[in-house]
């Protein structure tokens, strides 16, 4: 039997809901952006072979160009305060908040030269997406195992000094909508601590007036996006991790609220209670 008429069908049915249901129209956007995610990292992966023979952080920028493309697709913007801060000609741990599938649109927006990002391993098999984050120069931790994540962090410190690397983490370790930030995991610090570089924090407004994963929200919108003051390592050790933990954890709850116009009511913790994940 063939299969065509079945797929006309089906073809057809979603073209009549989209206009109909908020729900049809969500699943077709997010079916778009990950076609689109697909697609153009197949392109850019074979821009990155060709312009730079293999994987190298000199891969980012053209990585960054097309993502900040997407922008336009889907109809949002950004604006931008303190973004000379990330421009430092020196290694430097930036840290941000982590919300949703859309969150590489906004890393790209402001990715800073000579940076490379954390991942977890799983996203270097998602097929031309894992390649273009391998050509990318992304460092990929298995953070099922805490022992191999933790070796992948030292030799990355050595590395952050020798190459000047600057490296993006989400210390939340997870997507987080539910309009607070979560605690914080150490291995940002960690890393910044043994290599002595400063630590950067990088704050995104909420998606929850355009992007709702629970309520089917996709429309356009802007993000509000403060880069913080950098904070200073020198002369720190481990034993400091806790309070510089706490210390940009307070700052980017802070700023979070701030600049997206959000009351403090979802029942997180406020302040020195808000204690980091081990």
């Amino acid at each position: 039997m063939a299969l065509w008429p079945w797929l006309s069908a089906a073809l057809l049915l979603l073209l009549l809901a989209v206009p109909l249901s908020r729900a049809a129209r969500f699943y077709a956007k997010i079916g778009s952006y990950c076609a689109l995610c697909l697609s153009v990292s197949a392109v850019a992966s074979v821009v990155c072979l060709l312009r730079h023979g293999g994987r190298t952080v000199e891969n980012m920028s053209i990585i960054s160009w097309f993502v900040r493309s997407f922008k336009y697709v889907y109809g949002l913007r950004f604006k931008v305060e303190g973004r000379q801060t990330l421009e430092v000609d020196r290694p430097c741990v930036i840290i941000s908040n982590h919300q949703s599938i859309l969150d590489m649109m906004g890393l790209m927006e402001i990715l800073p030269k000579r940076c490379v990002q954390i991942a977890k391993r799983e996203l270097l098999f998602l097929g031309p997406v894992g390649l273009i984050m391998y050509l990318g120069g992304v460092f990929f931790i298995n953070r099922q195992r805490s022992s191999t994540a933790m070796s992948v962090m030292a030799a990355l410190g050595d590395r952050m000094v020798k190459e000047n690397l600057k490296v993006w983490i989400y210390p939340e370790g997870t997507r987080n909508d539910n309009g607070d930030l979560l605690p914080f995991k150490k291995g940002a610090f960690y890393l910044a601590i043994q290599a002595q570089a400063p630590i950067i924090p990088v704050v995104y407004s909420s998606f929850s007036s355009f992007y709702n994963l629970k309520t089917k929200l996709f429309t356009s919108g802007t993000i509000q996006v403060q880069v913080l003051d950098a904070v200073p390592t020198s002369g720190l050790t481990e034993a400091d991790i806790p309070k510089l933990v706490d210390t940009c954890h307070q700052a980017m709850r802070s700023a979070f609220f701030n600049i997206s116009a959000m009351p403090r009511e979802n029942g997180a913790a406020e302040g020195p209670g808000a204690q980091p994940a081990q």
